[in-house]
């Protein structure tokens, strides 16, 4: 697929588009869906509590659109459990959970032993650190799963900036996405880069494919995510939603090194074990994004670092200094 902006178009969403809940309720009745929130954490008691009050006054009580609320903790030393216990939410260490396993910990263990404890036939994840939280960070990402059978994986997009502006404007996904992710994805899986921000916290996906894939318990586990289910399905299985804005805090230069270290790790175990590396002709041509009023396009920027021999190689030099 060369030219991804056909996939562009008919797979990306703004949130708005799914404001009538009524409706999205009402078919994901008929499908007879079940939708289990997780919030993984670890010490965000300044954040959990509101969090679950709008996911369950706004998607719980007022539009049944999710069944379960879930926090699954890493082992905070702060009151983020208590916090979460008291607002409605179960409640779960993370080690507790197959305790017959040896424990390990990190966020992508939390995502995967959701899938054992929560029962939902989707399963939407949303961090907890999230200040400026609102019910479109669920609805937003289960409407596609609900209306169109096909799509497996929805992924969340959001202001880095990213707007309906009416000016051309350089968007995209935070540090690591723009100075690793992307240009990766650019050199071994082109048609990945339609994934505007492939590193963010907030997806749905369904059960089926989620118990099929493996998780790398650290930070790696939403880049391989993407690796695993183009593998599988290919890129009709995905989806991507704008959410407009996402507040939280940013992380300092040296924790984006360690992030970066381990997203490496699993993209080259993930390259290896596919063969990609084998014989491979990497493109030359980098895949950014911008926003034009309603409309997300790719930017392809054509790279080519060519590069000169070794000086003794070139005639004129061996004649100048008698090589």
């Amino acid at each position: 697929m060369s030219n991804l902006q056909p996939w562009i178009e008919k797979n990306t969403y703004h949130h708005s588009k799914f404001w009538d809940l009524k409706q999205l309720v009402e078919t994901k009745e008929e499908k007879n869906l079940t939708i289990s929130l997780c919030l993984p954490t670890l010490n965000e008691e300044k954040t959990i509590g509101k969090e679950i009050i709008i996911f369950k006054s706004e998607l719980m009580e007022r539009y049944p659109l999710i069944d379960e609320i879930a926090v699954i903790d890493s082992g905070s030393d702060d009151n983020t459990l208590e916090v979460a216990k008291n607002f409605g939410a179960d409640t779960y260490l993370a080690s507790d959970i197959l305790p017959d396993l040896e424990p390990k910990r990190g966020k992508g263990e939390n995502l995967w032993k959701a899938i054992y404890q929560l029962k939902g036939d989707i399963i939407v994840y949303v961090d907890a650190d999230i200040s400026n939280i609102h019910p479109r960070f669920v609805y937003g990402l289960v409407a596609p799963l609900i209306y169109r059978d096909e799509v497996k994986y929805v992924k969340a997009f959001y202001d880095r900036p990213l707007s309906f502006s009416g000016t051309v404007r350089a968007s995209g996904g935070g540090r690591v996405t723009e100075i690793l992710v992307r240009p990766l994805f650019s050199l071994f899986f082109p048609e990945l880069t339609a994934i505007i921000q492939p590193l963010s916290g907030e997806y749905a996906v369904r059960r089926d494919v989620l118990e099929q894939i493996a998780f790398p318990i650290g930070f790696g586990v939403e880049t391989s995510h993407l690796i695993d289910i183009y593998h599988k399905y290919g890129m009709e299985a995905f989806a991507q939603t704008d959410l407009d804005k996402r507040v939280h805090e940013n992380k300092p230069t040296i924790d984006l090194g360690k992030m970066s270290f381990g997203i490496l790790q699993t993209f080259i175990k993930r390259v290896k074990a596919l063969g990609v590396l084998e014989g491979a002709e990497h493109t030359t041509t980098l895949r950014q994004f911008q926003a034009l009023k309603d409309r997300y396009e790719q930017n392809l920027i054509e790279i080519v670092e060519e590069e000169r021999p070794p000086m003794i190689e070139i005639d004129e030099y061996r004649k100048k200094f008698k090589k």
